[in-house]
């Protein structure tokens, strides 16, 4: 099961040669020669990417010595890092007891519906990405959900997607104002 799905997000990765794999090299002269470099190294190249990409892992794998499959395992098995660029602001469902009990499902349906996305995706125009977490620690405002560091309490689904539209059409009116100003 683990290989198929490695080969899963191998799939859905770019392909070789979209990235700038020397942005990494600052950070392969940081922990080359080291032990016990996997998480951090994963972490920076993260931060560098905003997601970590097919030709870093490869990259990596071949400069630090680091085995493809074992990155690929810690990348998948931590939630933390991401194998797809992720959208510009990251809106997280808590599906923890108490949102789940206070219908959490109806947000993430209410939101899959207007951005036309599911779960773990990120809309098209790259502007949300929608993750279900099991706990935001928020049990007295559920349901909840977060978008960047705001948190919104006591949700139905339309107030979700309410939400969510004000932020598309602030974006839409920021974007408006550059090339205004052009």
């Amino acid at each position: 099961m683990r290989v198929e799905r490695i080969k899963k997000v191998r799939r859905d990765l770019p392909s070789v040669g979209e990235v700038d794999t020397g942005l990494l090299d600052d950070v392969i002269k940081k922990y080359s020669g080291k032990k016990g470099i996997m998480i951090p190294v994963l972490q920076e190249t993260q931060l560098v990417y905003g997601y970590i990409p097919a030709e870093a892992f490869e990259k990596l794998s071949r400069e630090l010595h680091l085995n493809l499959a074992d990155m690929y395992g810690v990348a998948t098995f931590y939630s933390q890092f991401r194998l797809k660029p992720a959208g510009k602001n990251i809106i997280k469902v808590c599906h923890g007891t108490a949102c789940h009990v206070q219908n959490a499902g109806n947000i993430t349906q209410a939101l899959e519906e207007t951005l036309k996305i599911t779960d773990g995706e990120t809309s098209p125009d790259r502007l949300f990405t929608m993750e279900s977490v099991a706990c935001l620690g928020c049990c007295s405002l559920a349901p909840v959900m977060m978008i960047g560091d705001d948190t919104h309490g006591n949700l139905t689904g339309k107030e979700a997607v309410s939400i969510v539209k004000k932020i598309k059409l602030q974006n839409s009116q920021s974007l408006s104002g550059l090339t205004d100003n052009k």
